[in-house]
């Protein structure tokens, strides 16, 4: 049996560590020129796992299955487990801080996180790739691009252009009895180029995340990090949308992203185990649901990120104080707060001039009833940024033809690094039973 895998990212890491021992013959497909700048980009932001039957992608994904992908992840790490930080959010409904949420109309997520941190994980994805690279029946073929997928009856071939160092990309095409696609959320334009030849793998296309990161003094949030590491509430807003937190860094730093390559910027959040700074930052996303005729919330979502990059002259971010921000008014100066994004990569502007008004009317509301829980989080210099956009492919269905797969992120069905590590790893026991227990 030849088996393709298309990108090491998280979800092809479960996908391959079950089959690796199978003696299918594996072949990973990854366009970076080396394991350091494989497609691991959920993972290598930050190091922050969770366990959670509430967030996290809409696969039902057993608990005990999401802790075999934690225990995996630190035990690679090279880091004591005392040293792996991490809390519960929102563990005892009967925990105050979970009724002072709750009575503000808050959804509190239960969570379980272990964080360990952005500056470890170049060693820990170097452990996996050598104790993957050691079964003699797994081929890592990097500097391959691939570019279409046609399906021809029971196999399937790949479209990829090789380009190894030095030299012109080479075209070719290779037939598979399976294709197994992880590309993650970065690798839409090849999903939305086999989606295109096959429409009907698509279940449902309507979602995008639009919002900003939140960056304030640890001291505001001291005791949530302290208790949680990470805290996750939901809120459906006066707009009626519903607006979430995610990816909380305690004394962590801001950073902006080239988004897969392409010409736009987007800001995110780090935290790193060992460099620590006084700031506190967290994503507020709102969640964008369309309805026929429209068919293209990625299209959306880029245009809104590359609204925000002409505002602030092409390849930088806008920052904001909330105070502005809620009073639509640029801001000329910061206060307290002293940004962790470098200055050369943000422009103090005006967000309001890129996000649609329903989406900062939502985001101000869960920001003043967060208030309400939490004192000082509306101080009027803590500061914005953005914007944030976060991706959802097209939920794509994997019985439709037997040749071709979708993992994690890219199929739609995840949201995080240990549920996309686990469909993968679900995917590999469903569709190739008997193998996976060699």
């Amino acid at each position: 049996m030849k088996i393709a895998v298309i990108g090491f990212g998280a979800a092809s890491i479960g996908f391959v560590n079950e089959l690796k021992n199978s003696g299918a013959e594996i072949h990973v497909f990854e366009k970076s020129g080396n394991i350091q700048s494989s497609s691991l980009s959920g993972i290598r932001s930050d190091g922050k796992l969770m366990v959670s039957r509430r967030v996290g992608g809409i696969l039902d994904l057993d608990t005990s299955i999401q802790q075999k992908v934690v225990d995996f992840y630190i035990n690679h790490s090279g880091i004591s487990r005392d040293r792996v930080e991490g809390g519960e959010s929102f563990g005892d409904p009967g925990d105050p801080i979970f009724k002072k949420f709750y009575e503000k109309g808050f959804e509190p997520a239960q969570a379980r996180f272990y964080h360990i941190g952005t500056d470890r994980l170049g060693n820990m994805l170097e452990s996996i790739y050598s104790d993957i690279l050691s079964c003699p029946n797994v081929r890592f073929r990097f500097c391959c691009t691939v570019k279409n997928i046609d399906i021809d009856g029971q196999v399937a071939k790949i479209h990829f252009e090789e380009h190894p160092p030095g030299s012109g990309a080479v075209e070719k095409i290779e037939a598979f009895d399976f294709v197994i696609i992880g590309i993650g959320r970065s690798g839409l334009s090849l999903i939305s180029t086999i989606t295109k030849k096959y429409p009907d793998l698509v279940l449902s296309n309507t979602d995008v995340d639009l919002g900003i990161r939140f960056e304030l003094p640890d001291h505001v949030v001291a005791e949530l990090n302290r208790k949680m590491y990470e805290f996750k509430v939901l809120l459906k807003s006066n707009t009626g949308y519903m607006v979430r937190t995610f990816c909380n860094n305690p004394s962590g730093k801001v950073v902006a992203e080239k988004y897969n390559k392409n010409d736009f910027y987007t800001v995110n959040g780090h935290a790193e185990m060992d460099f620590k700074t006084s700031n506190t930052n967290f994503a507020v996303l709102v969640t964008h649901s369309f309805t026929e005729p429209f068919n293209d919330p990625i299209g959306y979502g880029t245009y809104i990120a590359k609204l925000s990059n002409i505002l602030a002259g092409g390849d930088k971010v806008i920052l904001q104080t909330y105070q502005d921000f809620k009073n639509a008014k640029r801001t000329m100066e910061t206060g307290r707060v002293k940004p962790t994004l470098p200055h050369e990569q943000y422009i103090l502007g005006d967000l309001n001039l890129v996000l649609p008004r329903r989406t900062i009317n939502s985001i101000i509301d869960f920001l003043e009833r967060l208030n309400e829980v939490i004192p000082g989080i509306t101080f009027p210099d803590n500061l914005v940024y953005g914007v944030e956009v976060k991706f959802y492919s097209n939920v794509l269905d994997n019985d439709r033809y037997a040749p071709i797969k979708f993992i994690g992120d890219c199929s739609g069905w995840s949201r995080s690094i240990t549920y996309a590590t686990g469909h993968g790893i679900v995917t590999a026991r469903k569709y190739f039973e008997g193998l996976s227990s060699k």
